[in-house]
Parts: structure tokens; sequence; C-alpha cells
């Protein structure tokens, strides 16, 4: 079941994000919170430092997995997602350097890494709440259309569209990757409860696709339709 909630601004979007997280963290300090990059959880982060530095929330016995890296893109690239969340949100908070949890893009076996990082969710007791954003064609963390359901960690080839969506986080388009590590869709159901974010003009289109309420492989995010706990946070 999906709850909507419809926005007028970003930052509107991002507080109300920040709100359901902190319920979380109140209810549950010792949270397995799942995590997602890109423009639209900015806000939210940005939000969630400014609690906890204020004292309001805390992530001292917080987990967190972020959903997806690129392949060839370690914690020392600066346009990885390790670097991403270190610099937006990980540096600024109190979560233990040992307790958040992203892919291994630099790994030598990726489908061993694959299972390794599935594992490890697996071991924490799985993810409390998951943040999610929607690619423009539905794609949720890097589970692109035609994407099983079924689907564990998985290795993904990129489409061209979202390689062209990511493309102004890096300087030449030959420096795109074309692959990456991503929590699977079945992965991605296996959250308690998830809270997807989308904000903008260029989001409207899969927004509208997913209230159509059509369930489609090919619209990867129509899953959360089968899902008992999901929040879409939207507008433009």
């Amino acid at each position: 079941m999906i709850a909507w909630i419809k926005v007028s601004s970003y930052e509107q979007m991002s507080e109300i994000a920040a709100d359901i997280f902190t319920e979380q963290l109140a209810k549950k300090p010792d949270s397995v919170l799942g995590l997602a990059t890109g423009g639209s959880p900015l806000g939210f982060y940005k939000e969630m430092v400014r609690r906890c530095q204020a004292e309001e929330i805390s992530f001292a016995r917080a987990t967190t997995f972020n959903l997806d890296e690129y392949v060839g893109k370690g914690s020392g690239d600066a346009t990885s997602y390790h670097k991403f969340m270190c610099r937006n949100l990980f540096r600024q908070i109190d979560l233990p350097e040992t307790r958040h949890h992203l892919p291994d893009g630099l790994a030598e076996d990726l489908a061993a890494e694959c299972v390794r990082y599935e594992k490890l969710i697996e071991a924490s007791g799985g993810i409390d709440l998951q943040l999610l954003g929607i690619g423009v064609n539905g794609h949720i963390g890097f589970n692109e259309p035609g994407s099983r359901f079924d689907s564990r960690t998985q290795v993904i080839e990129l489409t061209e569209a979202t390689r062209k969506s990511n493309a102004r986080y890096f300087e030449k388009e030959e420096d795109i990757p074309a692959k990456a590590i991503t929590m699977g869709i079945e992965t991605i159901m296996s959250a308690r409860k998830i809270v997807l974010l989308a904000f903008g003009a260029n989001k409207t289109d899969a927004v509208e696709r997913l209230k159509s309420g059509a369930v489609t492989e090919e619209f990867p995010a129509s899953v959360l339709h089968k899902h008992p706990h999901v929040t879409v946070i939207y507008g433009k």
C-alpha cells in the first residue's frame, strides 16, 4: 500500500522525510536504515545533519546500508557514492564509521561482493526503513527496466537514460560508469518500511506512471504497490 504526500516545495519534502526518519530513530535507536544518493535526498541529509548536531537525534546506535555504488569506483574516488555519503552525511553525524556500509565497487569478484553485501544486510537483522529516489525510467536503486522483481543485490548495466541523468556529476562523458552494484528489487522490498522521494518536473511522468497502479518489471518502481508500508513524498 502506498501513502501519497504531495508537497509544494523541495524543502517541505525534505522536512517530512526527516520527520519520518527522526520518528524511526526515536522509537528504535539501533535502527537499520537504507540510504540513497543523488539530488533527491540532499535536502533530507542536510536536515538530518542539522538535527543531529542540535542533539535532537542520534545515529550512535544505528546502522546504514546504501543502495548502490558504481563499479570501478572506490571510497577514495571523488565521484563515488562512498565519497558522496561521507561529504553529505557521514562526516557530520555521530554514526560510527564501522556501521555505515556501501557495496565495494572495486571488488575483484563482483558476484562475490554482491553475495557479501546481501549477507551483511541479513546479518544486521534487515532494513527497518529504506529511503529511495526514482529514476525518470522508473528505476529504484539502479534496478533498470526489465530487472526481475525477485532479484537480490546484483551488478547492473546502466541504461543510456540513467547515464545521461548522472552526467552532471562527471567532467567528461567517458567518465560516466557503465555498471553499478545495486541492492536488488527483492532486497529493497524486504525493508519493513520505505520512503520514496520525487520532486521536480523531470520526475512528474515517473510519478504519474507509479500512480497508475500498473505493476510491471518494465517499470521497476511499480513493485512498490506490493509492499505493505510505502510513503511517496512528491511535488514539482
